[in-house]
């Protein structure tokens, strides 16, 4: 009996390890649900940000790349769609990354903002304001 416990106790430890999630797991490029654009998730200090890295339709109708056009800010409305940084300022805490902002070029408003990963492959992204229950969520696909 005793055996048998402690044989599902190292199975449970270890099964709780393998699901964890390490800081550095969302790093890298990821599609979003629509396949129009790819994020690139990247670290500076101990922070996670995501910019464009990738749009289906770089340019507008005359050729020119696309640009925050939508920006509350006028100056900088002609910065370009694409290395634009949309996620900002995310720490990691217990499984999620947390306390950062999500930019949504095509409004130009910022949301508060949390991400996890459903698995290696899937990143959910959460933008809401306020509290979380009041948002909406879209689900990344790695890109490899």
């Amino acid at each position: 009996m005793l055996r048998k416990a402690s044989l599902f106790i190292v199975l449970f430890v270890l099964s709780v390890q393998v699901f964890a999630q390490k800081k550095d797991d969302i790093l890298g490029k990821w599609l979003n649900p629509s396949g129009e654009g790819q994020i690139e998730i990247y670290k500076r200090g101990d922070k996670f940000f995501g910019k464009l890295a990738w749009i289906k339709e770089p340019n507008d109708e005359k050729g020119k790349p696309k640009t925050d056009e939508k920006n509350p800010t006028e100056s900088l409305r002609s910065k370009p769609l694409l290395g634009l940084e949309i996620l900002k300022n995310f720490v990691f805490d217990d499984g999620k990354w947390i306390d950062g902002t999500i930019y949504d070029p095509k409004s130009g408003k910022t949301y508060s903002c949390k991400i996890s990963l459903k698995d290696a492959n899937q990143l959910s992204i959460r933008g809401f304001i306020g509290v979380s229950l009041i948002g909406r969520t879209e689900v990344f696909k790695r890109v490899k």
